[in-house]
């Protein structure tokens, strides 16, 4: 196809692709591109980052590109933000910054690269500009709780980008972009763009399923998300009202699961029994962080607690002078049990049973529930299966917590109130 140099940018070498030189050349604060796979979508968003950045008038201005994974930003976009970024920054040995995946060019602007799995490495700073690439992998709260409000002050603009996924959060703000007059929108497929031969698609037919090939090249919406773990439990609950207000009842105790997360997320619910129910209260999720911080976290809901459910590996592994996770949340004055391991299928068949008891809070499990909406066993396209594993991405952490807590109360915990002796089943405590 055809190419040619904006003109309106810096000069950097850089040749669009003439199905993006329309996105370079907008004037619209938000942007949608849906892209068939090998569109150059992430080329062009590396430029629109880089020929903004030397643009601006602003100081100390800094823009973002995020993947799902910070490790996938890196291993996607790292050597084309060097490759583009080599002539307009000051030195090259200092001025990009593996360590934090970061450029610094010669105008005193940023570009940076991040992972969604950590959002707490965006909060409290500001962007000028951000790309969010594969949004439909993403936790769907990302934009409003952490992105959004980067923003404000800076009246900073947002490309959303991928292939899809189903109908969630990357198809509602598609939808929204077709409709909304401040949005830029573009959807490229394969067979109207002309950037893959024809014998390649036709392989492609060949090798994938009617549904795959739809989603990954012709940017299909409404082609079957596959391997939803828990969709048919979720969706039970919804339609019988028991996703609803649940208030915590101070006169029962608050039982915990957790997954620690050593890398990444650790994740808790937190819940009690009650006339026969497991009343989810609340949910909490947080990155990189110690014992203490996830204690203080605790302390300060001002819950009363009865156990602490953690997984199987809560103490094999010493976080600090021999302290284990498990042994630390011990210290902190709580009551701990670190339970057996099992499959990862006979603990999704547990919660799977531990449904129809289940009711959880609308507002204060929002970000768990996203994730067991989300949660999706892995899928085989060459043999158009289900695998046997779930994928781990980042609704894995709040899933697997999720499965703790199924196997918590299928040891039989009972009611338990704060203010009457505590009859613990017996097994050990660490």
């Amino acid at each position: 196809m055809a190419a040619r140099k904006i003109k309106t940018r810096p000069a950097v070498d850089y040749l669009p692709r003439s199905q993006f030189i329309d996105f370079h050349e907008r004037e619209k604060r938000w942007a949608v591109i849906v892209a068939h796979r090998r569109a150059g979508k992430t080329v062009a968003c590396i430029m629109e980052l880089l020929t903004r950045a030397l643009a601006t008038a602003k100081k100390d201005a800094r823009y973002a590109y995020i993947a799902p994974y910070r490790e996938q930003a890196k291993t996607v976009a790292w050597g084309y933000l060097k490759h583009y970024a080599y002539s307009v920054v000051k030195d090259p040995e200092k001025d990009f910054r593996e360590s934090d995946l970061q450029v610094l060019l010669f105008n005193g602007s940023t570009v940076r690269l991040f992972g969604a799995d950590n959002p707490n490495a965006l909060r409290g700073m500001y962007l000028d500009g951000v790309v969010m690439d594969e949004y439909a992998d993403m936790r769907p709260s990302l934009w409003g709780e952490v992105i959004r409000p980067t923003l404000s002050d800076r009246l900073g603009w947002a490309v959303f980008i991928g292939t899809p996924r189903g109908r969630n959060a990357f198809y509602d703000i598609n939808q929204q972009s077709l409709t909304d007059a401040d949005w830029f929108h573009v959807t490229l497929k394969a067979s109207e763009t002309g950037l893959l031969p024809d014998s390649e698609l036709a392989d492609a037919r060949k090798t994938m399923t009617e549904n795959q090939y739809e989603q990954e090249y012709e940017c299909s919406f409404e082609a079957a998300v596959i391997g939803a773990v828990y969709a048919k439990e979720l969706k039970i609950c919804r339609d019988q009202g028991r996703v609803k207000r649940v208030p915590y009842d101070d006169s029962k105790l608050v039982y915990c699961s957790f997954d620690i997360g050593k890398r990444d997320a650790t994740a808790i619910w937190f819940y009690q029994m009650v006339s026969g129910e497991v009343r989810i209260i609340d949910f909490f999720e947080d990155h990189l962080e110690g014992p203490s911080y996830y204690a203080a976290k605790l302390k300060g809901k001002g819950y009363k607690y009865d156990t602490l459910y953690l997984p199987h590996d809560a103490n094999n592994e010493a976080i600090a002078a021999d302290v284990t996770f498990a042994g630390a949340m011990q210290k902190n004055g709580f009551k701990v049990e670190v339970l057996k391991k099992i499959s990862q299928e006979d603990g999704i068949n547990a919660a799977r049973m531990l449904f129809s008891k289940i009711v959880f809070d609308a507002e204060r499990c929002v970000a768990g529930l996203e994730a067991l909406q989300n949660y999706r066993w892995g899928y085989n396209a060459r043999m158009d299966e289900l695998k046997t594993e779930a994928v781990h991405d980042w609704s894995s952490h709040a899933a697997d917590s999720f499965r703790y807590l199924a196997i918590s109360v299928r040891l039989g915990i009972g009611e338990r109130t704060f203010h009457k002796p505590l009859n613990y089943p017996k097994r050990a405590y660490v």
